[in-house]
């Protein structure tokens, strides 16, 4: 493995064994700068685009989609790669990460967030609520998502990726299947997608579950 793999494991470690908000500012506040290119690019990470084609396959959103966990938006450059006239906002704990997704021009507002706490800052009426990298090791469980939701108009759809092993680990199964009793989601549908395209030996075996759903 060279170096730059062996840099790119030891931060994708790193963020895996994150245990709290703070933990999360802290780690990314130094990550930030160089996540695209020594993760993102040496890892191979086609996540953000598994999941953006996952959305941009249900129907087109009418409205503002809220990217969640946008990090430096690499989920918002595959949605534009494929409709470059969407509307999009973006959330993120960390105000470094945020700062380079605005380099970006991605996005129509970006806000800071732990969404562990709070998501009164975020505007109501989203059309559409996408995720990825941001239910895994070290980052969230499935208890925002409640949240989220409630930021989302009737008919809004929903693609969030979790990390297979967080899923099982984190009781995701029960938590939607709690949302969908109570009447405030559609039975989730799911499908497992590649995390990494295999660049990394370590890691190509790594999957996400990615759950789609709509919000009632």
């Amino acid at each position: 493995m060279s170096d730059k793999n062996d840099e790119a494991v030891r931060l994708l470690n790193g963020a895996y064994a994150l245990s709290s908000p703070a933990d999360n500012r802290s780690y990314y506040r130094d990550f930030a700068r160089h996540y695209d290119s020594s993760f993102a690019a040496t890892l191979g990470y086609v996540y953000p685009d598994a999941v953006a084609r996952a959305l941009l396959a249900c129907q087109r959103p009418d409205g503002v989609i809220l990217d969640v966990g946008c990090g430096t938006g690499l989920v918002g450059v595959e949605l534009r790669k494929a409709q470059a006239d969407l509307l999009i906002d973006g959330v993120d704990i960390s105000p470094e990460m945020l700062a380079v997704a605005a380099q970006k021009d991605l996005y129509h507002s970006l806000y800071e967030a732990d969404l562990t706490a709070d998501v009164a800052v975020l505007r109501n009426g989203y059309a559409a609520l996408i995720s990825a990298g941001t239910f895994t090791h070290g980052h969230l469980g499935p208890e925002p998502i409640a949240g989220l939701i409630s930021c989302c108009c009737s008919g809004a759809q929903a693609v969030i990726g979790v990390n297979a092993v967080h899923h099982e680990a984190h009781g995701f199964a029960p938590f939607m299947d709690e949302l969908e009793a109570n009447g405030r989601i559609t039975s989730p549908e799911y499908d497992e997608v590649m995390i990494y395209d295999g660049s990394d030996q370590d890691h190509t075996g790594d999957t996400a579950l990615i759950m789609r759903f709509a919000i009632i």
